[in-house]
């Protein structure tokens, strides 16, 4: 999906121009989500028939939906390896702004794996999942493993931001010595808080009633268990049938704090930078040794600003209705075939038909209706 649907294109321009910027960019997004899983589901499924009436050819898909390895589906094969491997990686949490960040980097060359674009790349994601996300819950712990970072750069990114790989900083400091880093913050942890617990039940709700669905979005209901257990450091996020428990504010922004504190304290500090996206282009130029001449802020280009709460709700609301409209519009497509087959009329045609019988016996009833109150025929 592209980045594009998630920038807030009006932001700055007054409360009124931000609300329709936010309203616009959720429902883009949330709309594209469930289109992406079901063009990729359909995409799967026709390689899977085609494989299958290959003369000889073997499926290579488990029979368990769960465990199956579906990594073809995502990976766009044309993009050329990052050398050097991991140049920046956010390691703030998220709802610290790191979205809008990701968007910067990308404007400044940096190409950036954002923990919303994760299930995009079927390599990486599967992964996570098989080694960490679904691991987790089959064995009812909280576990970290060990990522195989290789696999970005190899995807074509030198950055990544968000959780999951915000937690690697020590492993991922020590595979790239000449890595940067930056830790985005937010104003306070009640700020922070707030704007986390928006997006957690914002996102439970989609993934409550679609993961059964479609094979994606039951991974990234193992990504959410995870990484909600995590979070809060409370393993029952692996196993609680839905709805999932509410966020923990104690456990949650004591993890918040503690996982700042242990960026600060091991990270060295020239190669660390503590950003709150509102203070723009300069200090992340500055930090990623940007020429002046070549940072946005000199030509007066806007620093991005996407994803906030309300851009968010407004993703959940489009990802749930989205897919609710498309599954009415098939059972009725079904339904008007079987109709057809049936009666050998169409439903539209029928309920002309229908109309026309109504008006016709509505107004025979008003007229015998009048004919009687004015002393007419005497009717039957």
């Amino acid at each position: 999906m592209s980045k594009s649907h998630y920038y807030n294109q009006h932001a700055g321009d007054g409360s009124w121009n931000d609300f329709i910027g936010d309203v616009y960019s959720g429902i883009a997004v949330g709309i594209g989500h469930p289109k992406w899983f079901v063009e990729k589901t359909l995409g799967w499924g026709w390689r899977t028939l085609a494989s299958l009436g290959g003369a000889g050819a073997s499926s290579s898909v488990s029979g368990d939906a769960e465990t199956s390895n579906y990594s073809s589906y995502s990976d766009d094969t044309s993009i050329a390896p990052t050398q050097g491997g991991l140049k920046v990686v956010g390691v703030g949490y998220g709802r610290t702004g790191t979205y809008s960040l990701a968007l910067a980097l990308d404007e400044l060359g940096f190409p950036t794996l954002h923990t919303q674009h994760l299930y995009e790349n079927g390599r990486i994601f599967d992964h996570l999942v098989d080694d960490i996300f679904y691991k987790s819950i089959q064995e009812d712990d909280i576990l970290m493993g060990s990522p195989d970072f290789d696999l970005l750069p190899r995807g074509g990114f030198s950055a990544t931001m968000d959780l999951p790989f915000a937690l690697y900083f020590d492993e991922i400091q020590e595979q790239y010595p000449d890595c940067k880093f930056i830790l985005t913050v937010r104003e306070n942890s009640d700020v922070w808080f707030r704007s986390w617990d928006v997006l957690t039940q914002s996102i439970s709700k989609p993934a409550q009633y679609t993961s059964f669905l479609f094979a994606h979005v039951r991974k990234l209901e193992y990504y959410m268990r995870w990484l909600f257990a995590v979070v809060n450091e409370d393993k029952q996020f692996l196993s609680s049938p839905f709805p999932l428990p509410a966020q923990n504010k104690e456990r949650a922004v004591a993890s918040y704090e503690r996982h700042n504190q242990r960026v600060r304290d091991s990270i060295p500090a020239e190669r660390l930078l503590e950003y709150n996206v509102r203070q723009g282009w300069e200090p992340l130029c500055a930090f990623l040794e940007i020429p002046e001449a070549d940072c946005p802020a000199t030509h007066g280009v806007p620093f991005p600003r996407s994803n906030s709460a309300r851009a968010v709700q407004w993703q959940s609301y489009s990802a749930f209705i989205g897919p609710m409209i498309l599954s009415l519009l098939i059972v009725f497509s079904l339904f008007s075939l079987a109709f057809r087959k049936i009666t050998g009329t169409t439903v539209v045609g029928w309920c002309v038909v229908q109309k026309g019988r109504f008006l016709r016996a509505a107004s025979e009833s008003l007229d015998r209706r009048a004919k009687r109150k004015n002393g007419g025929i005497k009717v039957d």
